[in-house]
């Protein structure tokens, strides 16, 4: 599963045919306060080329958005239609994907990073609102009332990004707070699969704990969940039981799934940090820099060395 920074969000939503997207990004992308923006869906797909489908990637960032067509969500083994109104809450935690079943598109989103929502700004940790939490459904069907509400809120948010006022981006958090205290009172749309055997449940939850595992952020961050044992145990089932239930919903077992991601999240670390390699191995849960080596070397016939290099 590839990560998805908000400068490749950037690159590949808007494209080449934007000249003026590496002025922006160098400009606006690294400010102390974080960093927001917001578009119009129906204006952004005629000046730009927008790709319709958002494949299925770990995202580095938060995005709000307010729609207006039919399109399919699909994320751990739920798929969600929305059907004319919705609004869609997603955050690092939850990787997606995201298909239009029609060209009539419209609404709004806001895409931010977690600083731009920091404790210190807001009073309060973003990823611990049930909207942003990794067990969320986080797209809520909407009636025509409600769009109206929320598109006053994008509109504003459009007026104020464009403005001179000093203090624009403190009452810019405020709206975004407003949508997020708007959507905290929905419901969330039903999936399709309305009923799900144990089996489907059991790999869902199986995919949510090990998912939420990660980004690894800091070197002070380590996994402590590495071990099939590990999982069936906080799932309440036997290891074997997980491992076939797995088996046959994947075609891997638990071990190669575990393995599997946590040499995703290697990867990741080796490219996009400084940090040395004892750290990554240290935060990836291998006590021995030895044994993450021989890990390392099992996934792609690469030494960490020789791979970051």
């Amino acid at each position: 599963m590839t990560r998805i920074t908000i400068k490749e969000f950037y690159q590949d939503i808007l494209g080449k045919s934007c000249t003026n997207i590496d002025a922006f990004l160098n400009d606006n992308i690294n400010k102390d306060i974080g960093h927001f923006n917001v578009f119009d869906i129906a204006e952004l797909s005629i000046h730009c080329k927008i790709k319709p489908e958002m494949p299925y990637n770990r995202r580095t960032y938060y995005k709000i958005s307010l729609i207006n067509g039919n399109n399919k969500v699909e994320y751990a083994n739920k798929t969600i239609e929305i059907k004319d109104c919705a609004v869609l809450f997603a955050s690092p935690k939850i990787p997606y994907n995201y298909t239009p079943l029609d060209t009539k598109q419209s609404g709004h989103f806001a895409v931010f990073t977690r600083d731009f929502l920091s404790p210190s700004m807001v009073g309060l940790e973003i990823d611990k609102l049930p909207v942003f939490s990794a067990n969320s459904d986080f797209i809520f069907q909407i009636s025509t009332a409600q769009y109206a509400d929320i598109n006053a809120i994008f509109t504003k948010m459009h007026s104020e990004i464009a403005s001179d006022y000093i203090y624009k981006y403190d009452l810019l958090r405020n709206y975004l707070m407003e949508l997020i205290h708007y959507g905290q009172k929905l419901q969330p749309i039903a999936p399709l699969e309305k009923t799900k055997t144990a089996a489907a449940r059991t790999t869902s939850l199986f995919i949510e704990l090990l998912e939420r595992q990660f980004p690894i952020e800091n070197t002070s961050q380590v996994l402590q969940l590495k071990t099939p044992k590990d999982f069936a145990s906080n799932l309440g089932v036997h290891v074997n039981h997980l491992n076939k239930v797995l088996k046959e919903a994947t075609g891997k077992t638990t071990g190669e799934i575990i393995g599997s991601r946590i040499f995703q999240e290697a990867k990741i670390l080796l490219n996009q940090t400084q940090w040395n390699i004892s750290e990554i191995a240290f935060t990836l849960g291998f006590e021995e820099l030895a044994h993450f080596s021989n890990f390392f070397k099992k996934h792609s016939q690469l030494s960490p060395q020789v791979f970051r290099a």
